[in-house]
């Protein structure tokens, strides 16, 4: 018999604006869920979606303790605009075993400074979604992008007229463009990973992964 796989569980610490966004992509897909804030109220519209809540104030050691966070998959530290608590919850987070700490900052200097007393991920939401707007407007050929990591992104790109009618190997895409393509949308179709074979044409869009710097050279 196929062994059951066991649902992950994830404790988010702050429940501002990125908190409560994270909690209901969260929601989504199968795990257990727990957010924790100093503020009851802005705790009560995810809890009423089945989310598990815990009011205290997290830079309390005691507080994280009774918490076991040694048993969750991942803990996010979202909290708003006090930094010095960020880092001293991150702190805890590691001093009590937790497997993974996402930690959100604002700017690089507290990136750096995140990352030195552990933290596993540092997410950067208003700087991420600023940069994926200035790549998109600055280019006719790229649709959207989202960054995959440090410099990569995955980029929705129209394909480029002397490409239409040629193959993938034809054009010697991977070598000549140092992409990948990932994907081809065509309308509601997505064809995944087309082969060497694949003739572009012009009513598509491509998923490409690769450098920034080679994204705008090809878009451009």
């Amino acid at each position: 018999m196929k062994k059951r796989k066991e649902m992950k569980s994830f404790l988010i610490i702050g429940m501002g604006s990125f908190g409560h966004h994270l909690c209901k992509g969260l929601i989504r897909n199968p795990c257990e869920i727990m957010v924790v804030d100093r503020d009851a109220e802005a705790m009560e519209d995810v809890l009423a979606l089945g989310v598990s809540g815990r009011v205290g104030d997290c830079t309390n050691i005691e507080v994280l303790r009774s918490l076991s966070i040694n048993l969750f998959d991942a803990c996010f530290v979202c909290m708003g605009t006090n930094f010095k608590n960020s880092l001293q919850i991150t702190s805890f987070l590691k001093e009590l075993g937790a497997k993974k700490v996402y930690a959100k900052a604002d700017e690089d200097i507290q990136a750096k400074f995140l990352k030195r007393i552990g933290a596993d991920e540092v997410i950067y939401p208003e700087k991420n979604v600023a940069e994926q707007i200035a790549i998109a407007v600055c280019s006719d050929h790229i649709i959207d992008c989202t960054p995959f990591v440090e410099n990569y992104y995955i980029a929705e790109i129209q394909p480029l007229e002397r490409w239409l009618g040629k193959t993938v190997l034809e054009e010697n895409f991977r070598v000549q463009y140092h992409l990948n393509i990932i994907a081809v949308k065509r309308g509601d179709e997505v064809i995944p990973i087309p082969g060497a074979h694949y003739v572009f044409t012009a009513d598509e869009h491509l998923m490409v992964l690769g450098h920034m710097d080679d994204i705008r050279k090809v878009a451009d």
